[in-house]
């Protein structure tokens, strides 16, 4: 008669050591490649705006609340060379026009206002522009030189058409506005004209 305690007792003391063994140590997670692809340097926090520059888009947004074109033109009257076309069309002639097209300026400026601002030296003195991508120039506004999240900003906000007049080499061509550091409410603009931006 074959003793089969021997050969129990041997698998017992085999499944003792395995149950007994350290585990292996556990892999490392590897950061998958798209994942890391898809990580973007948080933005620079754009520059504080100056007090006289505060007030001035709190007055423009006053009017823009009250959804009054007429107030909007007169108080863009007001600044000093303040321009909205290139045409030579008063201010309120050129906003209505626009406003018959379907697009309303008294939105998109508020529009704007949402996005970061960007700044530019002029002779001496400071402007805040929106969008921020308004004040890149024109080499630094190709979509290849812009961070990934810039280049659909972009698209988002120019479109197809704007992003061809930006490869030929063009200003920013959408909307856009400048407000100085004393307040004076620059321009604000949504075609390019062969002119330079106006000072």
């Amino acid at each position: 008669m074959t003793n089969w305690r021997p050969a129990l007792l041997w698998f017992c003391t085999l499944a003792t050591l395995w149950a007994c063994a350290p585990a292996p140590p556990a892999e490392e997670p590897r950061a998958r490649a798209d994942e890391t692809l898809l990580e973007t340097p948080t933005p620079p926090e754009p520059a504080p705006l100056a007090a006289p520059t505060a007030q001035t888009i709190a007055d423009i947004l006053e009017i823009t609340d009250r959804n009054n074109l007429r107030r909007f033109a007169r108080y863009a009257d007001q600044s000093e060379g303040f321009a909205s076309n290139f045409a030579g069309s008063s201010h309120f002639d050129h906003w209505s026009l626009i406003r018959r097209t379907g697009v309303d300026p008294l939105r998109e400026i508020e529009n704007l206002f949402a996005e970061p601002h960007g700044t530019k030296m002029v002779g001496e003195e400071v402007w805040y522009i929106w969008p921020d991508l308004a004040a890149k120039s024109s080499e630094d506004l190709l979509p290849e030189r812009l961070s990934f999240r810039d280049r659909a900003r972009l698209q988002a906000l120019v479109g197809d058409t704007g992003i061809a007049t930006v490869r030929a080499g063009g200003a920013y061509p959408g909307f856009r506005t400048a407000i100085s550091e004393t307040g004076r409410w620059v321009y604000f603009l949504h075609e390019t004209g062969e002119e330079d931006e106006p000072e």
